[in-house]
């Protein structure tokens, strides 16, 4: 008997309801060859046997063939774009059924509204919401559950209430819609709160409802809510739910009870998702050398990974950096063929790039058959941190014109690019990019343009940034003050850190370590104490970062001891900490004890890098210990494999030039592997200063006119030479070199912080609200001075005026200013704790041991070389700076 057309309606009927694809394909081929393809209510129900069952293509085509469509039939076919995608035909379907008079009904809604949620369509989704009031339906409850779950996906979470708390008929599935809202848009907290309120309203709970609040419990790391959750789980006997069981391991893992979750993966080892939420807790508590193990248990117990596993693992890989079993596991994909999948290419590109490998990394990205935008981000943010920044740029390039607009993730990326290469043009580029895709209400675009901007030496842009940013967290003020104490603006970035204090803002680690920088750049030793209390306090002292801050902000600001003590206290010490240590003793002048240090350093087994031997080369400089920086330097390469690059080789020419060997330090530089840069010449330049040495200043001098022609302190330094030979035509020849291309000398300047405040004086500076008192001052010490047997040294005044005019000059230089108005604005016996921006010259020093002995205060100078420490008429350099 030849089955007619009911007969197959009902078949068609029943594979719809059991969504038996197979069925349906073997109904179509007989409805092709019986002819009956072409009657109408067969080919409504095929297409949306087709539709129901998932396969669009299929349905799509069945449904363009259909003259005679009904509600029925664009209502199955919107539900199947909406379940399946692509969501957007489901809006496209609907347009065309509203042009043909079909009138949506309380089927049609729900499934639009599930299309506008899955991408995010908020405003069709407004306008969808306004035809289901005017079609009479916002009070059915499918209709006001899935207008609840829009909206909520969509951001709107009060909105989402609003219509909640107006249901007047609400089911488990309303309840649901709104938790997993709020779970879905960060609302942890008030997830928990509704699933209480749930409760009270005698609504009973489903495994969707727990799998939410379980999931809002571990995003909070509330242990306490996830174990009572656990219990009604129980009462509930929801415990042999595999969703259950494996939201539970999820749970237990993000609040950080490994074994509790162990626990229950242990009597659900039959389940995949159960391992991969295992392997996944692992890798994000800091045990994936744990995750791999049990990769390699379920291996042997048999247990097929799915793409999670295998995301998870690789995840686990990347962050041991363990290059070896990230190799197996990529031979694995490619044998089971997941690396045709683009979540898995783009975690084995993060993987190989946090292993340091990018040509392997490159090598998946360009393989993959499909990339999106994470694949490019991926890529990108490989090469920027692994300082391949020109590539970061480059691929940020081709991003583009592979019609892949850059995120919010990839842009960040691509401005620390900019800001490691100081490739401003480029950073306006992308900032533009920024502002056309509306993209700079994110906070790491934000902080990234902030860092950009401040790196690249554009402060004042990057404060325009900040000032324009409305909603302010920790991250943007720290990213603004670490510009302002990147660049030098220290005074700014103290302001900016007390702004932030007024604000209500609590500083994190990285603001603290930003803030004790500018501290020590003006040497605000209290202000940097009162932040060391409040590391106290907050107990910040552990953090690597703030201790080795905390190193260098004492040694800056003259208390080495209390460096040394802080020092000798952290629990845990790396290369920064012991450099910096180093440093501090350089400062001072105690090379024996940098020395020492060092020593020790080797003994722990940390290894110095260049910007160490740089410090323990400076500490011997300035203490005059040339034969030990001689072995220091042969050291690098003897004992380290270290090649000596440009800055230590600067360093061994100021050694040997401090000490008077400047003809070896001439034929150092002459016998370099390396092209001699500004600095190596500027170091024997600097060196003929001090041992007015002509002939030797001018041989270095010709080479840093060829190198920097417009920088003025070359000009200055050997002019001072010149002035302090006497030649003052040679002088003035140079002045008027300076003049013609309008090259200024910088002005000396002198910090000296009182009352927590730091005040600033310039030579003859008469802008100081204290200015009589200041002068008076000076004058009254002028002359217990030259009492004491004080001779001015008029040397140094770099001018062919009269003696008594040179006498004059002396008298107003910056860092007297500064110690006569620390003399008027403290008590007797206070230390005065000076900073000045150039290094102080041979008058003032002598005149500060003078003033030392006479006022019996400690007078701490810090210049642009050195500390020194002036006490009973000596300093502590010994008159070697």
């Amino acid at each position: 008997m030849i089955p007619n057309v009911k007969t197959y309606a009902s078949l068609l009927q029943a594979s719809i309801k059991n969504r038996i694809v197979r069925h349906g394909i073997q109904l179509h081929a007989h409805l092709i060859i019986t002819g009956l393809y072409q009657h109408g209510i067969l080919g409504i129900k095929l297409s949306a046997m087709y539709a129901i069952c998932g396969k669009m293509v299929e349905a799509r085509e069945v449904f363009d063939k259909i003259s005679q469509r009904n509600a029925f039939l664009y209502n199955m076919m919107i539900r199947g774009y909406a379940c399946s995608g692509p969501c957007e035909e489901a809006l496209v379907l609907y347009n065309e059924m509203i042009k043909t008079g079909i009138q949506p009904d309380n089927l049609t809604f729900p499934f639009l509204l599930k299309a506008c949620a899955s991408l995010s369509a908020l405003e069709e989704g407004k306008e969808i919401h306004y035809q289901v009031i005017n079609a009479g339906l916002d009070s059915d409850i499918f209709v006001g559950n899935t207008l609840v779950a829009m909206y909520a996906k969509c951001g709107e979470t009060e909105v989402a209430r609003q219509l909640f708390d107006n249901m007047s008929t609400r089911n488990v599935v309303s309840w649901n819609a709104l938790i997993a809202g709020y779970v879905h848009n960060g609302c942890a907290s008030e997830a928990l709160k509704l699933f209480y309120d749930m409760q009270q309203a005698n609504m009973k709970p489903d495994q969707a409802t727990i799998v939410s609040v379980l999931s809002a419990c571990a995003t909070l790391s509330a242990l306490q809510e996830g174990k009572n959750v656990h219990y009604y789980i129980i009462q509930s006997k929801f415990e042999s739910s595999p969703f259950v069981v494996t939201a539970l391991i999820d749970m237990y893992t993000s609040c950080g009870d490994i074994a509790a979750a162990r626990g229950l993966f242990e009597t659900n080892k039959n389940y995949v998702p159960s391992w991969n939420a295992m392997i996944a807790g692992y890798t994000q508590n800091g045990q994936a050398v744990e995750a791999l193990f049990l990769f390699q248990n379920m291996q042997l117990e048999c247990v097929i990974p799915d793409r999670a596993t295998i995301l998870s693992v690789v995840s686990a890989c990347g962050e041991l950096a363990a290059l070896h079993p990230g190799r197996e596991i990529h031979a694995y994909i490619v044998k089971s063929k997941f690396d045709l999948n683009v979540y898995v290419g783009n975690s084995l590109v993060t993987m190989y790039n946090k292993c340091e490998r990018l040509d392997v990394a490159r090598q998946v990205f360009r393989k993959m058959p499909k990339r999106n935008v994470v694949s490019w981000n991926a890529m990108i943010a490989g090469y920027a941190q692994n300082g391949s920044y020109n590539e970061a740029l480059k691929l940020v390039n081709e991003m583009k014109l592979a019609d892949m607009a850059p995120n919010q993730v990839s842009v960040p990326s691509a401005l620390q690019a900019c800001a490691n290469l100081s490739a401003l043009q480029q950073g306006k580029e992308i900032h533009g990019y920024i502002i056309k895709y509306s993209l700079q209400s994110d906070v790491f675009v934000q902080n990234s343009l902030i860092d950009m901007y401040a790196k690249c030496g554009k402060v004042e842009i990057a404060r325009k940034v900040f000032d324009e940013i409305r909603q302010r967290d920790v991250v943007i003020w720290t990213a603004m003050i670490s510009g302002y104490a990147q660049n030098g603006h220290a005074n700014e970035a103290l302001a900016l850190f007390h702004q932030m204090e007024l604000a209500d803002m609590e500083p994190n680690q990285a603001t603290i370590s930003s803030v004790l920088r500018a501290c020590a750049d003006l040497a605000a030793l209290q202000q940097g104490k009162d932040i060391h209390e409040y590391i106290i306090e907050k107990q910040f002292e552990s953090d690597l970062s703030v201790g080795n801050s905390l190193v260098a902000m004492y040694a800056k600001c003259g208390s080495i001891e209390v460096a040394r003590q802080v020092f000798d206290k952290m629990p845990k010490r790396d290369v920064i900490s012991w450099t910096a240590m180093i440093a501090g003793y350089g400062m001072h002048g105690h090379g024996e004890e940098a020395l020492a240090i060092f020593l020790q350093m080797h003994q722990t087994r940390i290894k110095p890098d260049y910007i160490t031997f740089t410090c323990v080369l400076y500490a011997c400089s300035h203490s005059g210990l040339v034969d030990k920086g001689r072995l220091v330097f042969d050291s690098m390469s003897k004992d380290y494999c270290m090649t000596p690059n440009i800055e230590q080789y600067e360093c061994m020419v100021d050694l040997l030039g401090r000490a008077g060997h400047l003809l070896e330090a001439k034929q150092l530089i002459e016998n370099m592997p390396l092209e001699p840069s500004a600095d190596v010449w500027a170091a024997l330049l600097g060196s003929c200063r001090v041992h007015c040495d002509v002939d030797i200043a001018e041989y270095a001098a010709k080479h840093l006119f060829v190198i920097e022609p417009e920088n003025a302190v070359n000009y200055v330094l050997l002019s001072n030479i010149y002035a302090a030979a006497g030649r003052w035509a040679d002088v003035n020849m140079l002045r008027t070199i300076m003049r013609d291309r309008g090259l200024k000398k910088t002005p000396g300047c002198s910090f000296v912080e009182i009352d927590k405040k730091v005040h600033t004086f310039l030579v003859g500076d008469r802008s100081h609200p204290q200015t009589e008192e200041i002068y008076s001052a000076l004058e009254n010490l002028a002359g217990e001075m030259k009492a004491a047997g004080y001779v001015p040294d008029t040397n140094f005044v770099l001018h062919d005026v009269e003696e008594e005019m040179k006498e004059h000059l002396l008298c107003i230089h910056s860092e007297k200013l500064a110690i006569a108005f620390g003399l008027i604005s403290t008590s007797s016996g206070t230390p005065i704790r000076i900073t000045k921006n150039l290094r102080v010259c041979g008058d003032c020093h002598r005149a500060t041991k003078f003033i030392s002995k006479i006022v019996r205060r400690e007078i701490i100078v810090r210049d642009a070389n050195r500390f020194h420490l002036f006490k009973d008429g000596t300093c502590s350099c010994g008159d070697y700076w």
